[in-house]
């Protein structure tokens, strides 16, 4: 993953810990006032509540312990890579698209970053400027030729 991902998973982590989890058990505590537990659905709301915080913070702290933080600066962009932005066009409608490559966590297709496991990505890795790539995705089979490839800091 890059640095970007990363941050943000520890950011995450530290909300989850710092704030949500301290901020659920005053509300466990708050729901056992009100008397009968079995029938209390509060005291129940907080306790499924309890139950997602404490797993997903066992989720990130082992992506973080087994995250491996990569700088796609230092990495040659000639050929498609993890942390290269490609621009493609789709040679039926010739509509260009710009995607980077990033790792799982930090994929959000609707600001243009991929995940490196995705279908397209997959497909993409190693391909080279001026290459056309056929590809069967879940809209179908789609054709694109890379006119660039580079790289480009995450911002947001």
């Amino acid at each position: 993953m890059t640095k970007y991902g990363y941050d943000k998973l520890i950011s995450e982590l530290k909300n989850l810990k710092e704030v949500e989890r301290p901020k659920n058990i005053i509300e466990i505590d708050t729901a056992r006032e009100h008397g009968d537990l079995k029938e209390n659905a509060e005291y129940h709301a907080a306790r499924e509540r309890q139950l997602f915080l404490d797993a997903r913070i066992n989720e990130l702290t082992q992506l973080v312990a087994d995250a491996r933080v990569i700088d796609p600066s230092t990495l040659e962009h000639s050929k498609i890579s993890f942390g290269s932005t490609i621009k493609l066009e789709d040679l039926d409608t010739e509509e260009t698209f710009t995607y980077t490559i990033v790792g799982a966590t930090e994929s959000n297709p609707e600001k243009g970053l991929i995940s490196y496991h995705s279908p397209l990505a997959k497909q993409l890795l190693g391909k080279i400027a001026g290459d056309e790539v056929s590809m069967t995705l879940p809209k179908g089979r789609v054709d694109y030729e890379v006119l660039e490839i580079f790289y480009q800091p995450i911002q947001f």
